[in-house]
């Protein structure tokens, strides 16, 4: 009797990814139950974190798999954030760009993986060039869920659930077809640790803290990840451009003494 191959238990989880996505679109259109679709969405991340784990713990990583997760991932983390924050708002104005607004994440996700699949080389990554659509979809749902649907929690920094929603889906949607850098996420082994000591460190301290506050805290803790790395996206622009600056101030000089030397002699 032939054994099923390996890779059948990564993809059973990328799978799962796909299934909670479909589910969080019916609990969003037929339960009008925007928090229990945006806990479906991070249940899907939670497959997608599990797909690439097993992957690697049962060798058996391919180009099947990661097109399969990236169709999983547009449905999960694009359609499904899109879908819902239609669901919600933008179906009630009565504007033919709230249709486009709203489809942003769902456009910009798909966008976002076939940049990432063209330029994929191996299958693990150090940092991924763009939001990663898992973090955007955390993202807009945790807003959804705990700012969004308790718009007392927003009184701190005096902004409309409305206009929060407007900001968080640009913005997400906008950063995952950037060029901003963000580390991947630890993996989950003795070496991983040893690599990112900080990262993985800091990854479990969010793990506990999004617990321990029921899900309250994701939003601010994933907002710091995404400013973190346009922060440093910036400083990272304007140090490459003061070398740049400094090097053609160098070859300006260098091109000068040349023409005295030419002119003037030795």
């Amino acid at each position: 009797m032939r054994l099923p191959p390996r890779s059948i238990i990564p993809n059973l989880f990328t799978v799962m990814n796909l299934f909670s996505g479909f589910i969080a679109i019916k609990t969003a259109f037929v339960d009008h139950d925007y928090i229990a679709a945006g806990w479906f969405i991070v249940l899907g991340a939670l497959f997608d974190t599990l797909d690439g784990l097993m992957a690697r713990l049962t060798k058996s990583a391919s180009d099947f798999g990661v097109e399969l997760d990236s169709l999983a991932d547009v449905v999960t983390f694009g359609v499904a954030p899109s879908a819902i924050a239609y669901q919600l708002y933008f179906s009630r104005i009565a504007e033919p760009w709230s249709l486009l607004v709203s489809a942003l994440p769902a456009i910009c996700g798909a966008l976002r993986l076939a940049r990432f699949n063209s330029q994929l080389v191996g299958y693990d990554k150090e940092y991924f060039k763009g939001l990663p659509i898992p973090s955007a979809a955390i993202l807009i749902v945790s807003f959804i869920s705990f700012y969004y649907m308790e718009p007392s929690r927003l009184a701190v920094v005096n902004i409309t659930p409305e206009a929060g929603l407007w900001i968080v889906i640009i913005g997400a949607s906008m950063l995952m077809v950037s060029t901003v850098r963000y580390e991947a996420m630890p993996k989950f082994s003795g070496r991983g640790i040893k690599e990112k000591p900080l990262l993985f460190g800091g990854f479990v301290i969010g793990l506990v803290t999004a617990i321990v506050t029921k899900g309250v805290a994701i939003f601010p803790l994933f907002s710091a990840f995404i400013l973190f790395g346009v922060i440093r996206f910036v400083i990272e622009r304007i140090a490459k451009l003061a070398k740049h600056r400094r090097a053609e101030a160098l070859f300006d000089e260098e091109e000068l003494e040349r023409e005295n030397e030419a002119t003037f002699g030795a």
